[in-house]
């Protein structure tokens, strides 16, 4: 019988696919001297799109953490080492050979686990010999890891009032209050003390390092502001027929189980004025010196996230139904916000729409995502007085405003868009009817 020997192996970061070069390491679920199964989660990397967990390709003993949380770490660099245990090369008396090391993804047979399902399964399987298991740690978007460390706070004290109890970057800021409120009341002084004056020759300051979806949003807009000329048309217009149209549909039986907005028949007018003016949904090529005009609508929904703006798409739009369409924006947005949006699905839009009108916002001029010719955004719909058939009355109105790429898209073209959108929302049964 030979004795094993003990192998030191390298992961490196895997190449994480849509082009991206580089990743922020938001953290570690593992230690020193820990003991990782192959595919067990070993940490978190945040890319310009997505947050994703990076799977073990070794079992065995970590010896070595290479990257502290917070640095920006590009594709091959080092991230751990884990001692392995390398078996005798030649198998006898029918045994079965070693499971082949996997450099990215998932190990034969295996299937990615998430970190709630991990904690389960380890609860569920301990034994006599691990009667006392490691606490979870604590369920937390990245941006409020990273603002937690930088305040000092211990996660294990803050309340998540996110979804599933996830905290927040917000729910980290009011701990942080209330534990400078509790230590300023442990002093020796009395209640009635005066309170400390200021040094006014101190600054007051809370510095958050600048990475991950903000660091990438902020490079995206700044190249689309300074690269693409944008221009932008406003029109409001009376939405009563959408917003009625809206409330009748959550009651019809073809929108069991889906919630239609108003923002999902202000995507399909989109779509209509995109079939009639097929440079809104296209890009311009520098290299190659042309106009690439998109076949497919793959539309992207801006959507506000706790770890900053994300675009999720929707593929193929011009192709789904309305309530279709009606879920799937739904569901997008659903997933970019809770964090289970992968890069892919926040990759490759072709024209976007932004409710700005969730803020209580009226209008604005959004900036166009690089690559794009246009982006609609859709102010507060609220009652305001309009004349209709000469005389004053109270009805539902939504400004909104549509930025384009002046290289691509002329004055007269958008003109032309924004005012078929207007007409669907001010009518829209006829036009979804015509366009069934």
């Amino acid at each position: 019988m030979t004795n094993p020997t003990r192998v030191v192996q390298e992961f490196r970061l895997p190449d994480l696919g849509e082009g991206l070069t580089e990743a922020d390491w938001v953290r570690w679920a593992v230690e020193v001297g820990d003991r990782v199964e192959l595919n067990q989660t070993v940490g978190e990397v945040e890319t310009a799109k997505a947050t994703v967990e990076l799977p073990s390709p070794y079992a065995g003993i970590v010896t070595e953490l290479l990257v502290e949380p917070g640095r920006t770490v590009p594709v091959g660099a080092p991230l751990l080492r884990v001692a392995t245990e390398d078996g005798p090369t030649e198998v006898s008396g029918g045994g079965s050979p070693s499971r082949p090391s996997v450099l990215v993804g998932y190990g034969p047979g295996d299937a990615p686990q998430s970190r709630r399902a991990a904690r389960r399964a380890s609860a569920g399987t301990a034994g006599a010999d691990d009667a006392d298991p490691p606490p979870a740690r604590p369920d937390a978007k990245p941006g409020a890891r990273k603002l937690a460390a930088l305040l000092e706070v211990d996660l294990d004290t803050v309340t998540g009032t996110g979804r599933g109890g996830v905290i927040t970057r917000d729910d980290v800021r009011r701990t942080a209050g209330k534990g400078e409120e509790l230590t300023a009341g442990k002093g020796e002084q009395s209640a009635e003390a005066p309170p400390h004056a200021p040094d006014p020759t101190v600054e007051r300051t809370t510095r958050i390092p600048i990475g991950g979806v903000r660091k990438r949003t902020a490079a995206a807009v700044s190249r689309s502001a300074f690269t693409a000329p944008h221009a932008t048309v406003f029109l409001t217009c009376d939405a009563t027929a959408t917003v009625d149209l809206v409330s009748g549909l959550r009651a019809s039986p073809a929108f069991e189980g889906i919630r239609p907005t108003a923002l999902s028949i202000v995507s399909r007018a989109l779509l209509r004025a995109i079939a009639d003016e097929p440079s809104l949904n296209a890009r311009w090529d520098d290299d190659a010196g042309e106009i690439v005009l998109h076949h497919d609508v793959h539309l992207g929904i801006a959507t506000a996230t706790s770890d900053g703006l994300k675009v999720p798409v929707v593929r193929e739009a011009q192709r789904l139904s309305l309530p279709r369409l009606a879920r799937s924006i739904a569901e997008a947005a659903d997933r970019a916000r809770t964090g289970r949006s992968t890069p892919a699905e926040l990759t490759g839009s072709t024209v976007s729409v932004t409710n700005v009108g969730v803020f209580g916002v009226d209008a604005g001029t959004p900036i166009l995502n690089p690559g794009e010719s246009a982006i609609l955004a859709v102010g507060a719909i609220s009652d305001r007085p309009w004349v209709v058939d000469g005389t004053l009355a109270i009805r539902k109105v939504v400004t909104l405003s549509l930025s384009f790429d002046h290289r691509l898209v002329d004055g007269e073209q958008a003109g032309r868009a924004l005012a078929t959108i207007g007409a669907f929302l001010a009518d829209p049964v006829p036009s979804l009817l015509a366009g069934m």
